[in-house]
C-alpha cells in the first residue's frame, strides 16, 4: 500500500517569507525517514497507512502552531493497494515516456 501526501505548510502572521517555517515542516518530515521529494510549491512525501500521513500533517502542524497564530495547510492525497516506492515511479514513469530525464534545478 502506498499513500503519497502533497504538503504545503506554511503561516499567514509571519510576513513575506516563510521559508524559515517551512523548513521546520520539512525537518519533521526528514525525522520522519518517509521518502519525500521538497519542491518550490509544496513537498510530497510516501507513507505505509493513511494514519501515518495524517500523523505527519499533525506533526508539521504542532511544528508550526508554537509561534504561529494563523497557519494555512493545503493537502492532496493519493492512495494505491499493491504500490510502493511510488514518488521515484511516477516520475520514471513521465521521463521513459519523455525519452528523456527531467531536468533537476
Amino acid at each position: 500500500m502506498s499513500v503519497l501526501i502533497g504538503i504545503s505548510i506554511f503561516p499567514l502572521d509571519k510576513g513575506e517569507s516563510v521559508s524559515e517555517y517551512v523548513a521546520r515542516a520539512v525537518e519533521v518530515i526528514e525525522k520522519s525517514k518517509f521518502p519525500y521529494v521538497l519542491t518550490p510549491m509544496e513537498t510530497v512525501v510516501e507513507t505505509d497507512t493513511i494514519e501515518s500521513a495524517l500523523k505527519l500533517v499533525e506533526d508539521c502542524f504542532k511544528a508550526l502552531e508554537i509561534d504561529c497564530n494563523r497557519i494555512i495547510i493545503n493537502i492532496k492525497i493519493d492512495f494505491r493497494k499493491g504500490r510502493v516506492d511510488r514518488i521515484k515511479g511516477k516520475i520514471e514513469s513521465v521521463e521513459k515516456k519523455l525519452g528523456k530525464s527531467l531536468s533537476k534545478v
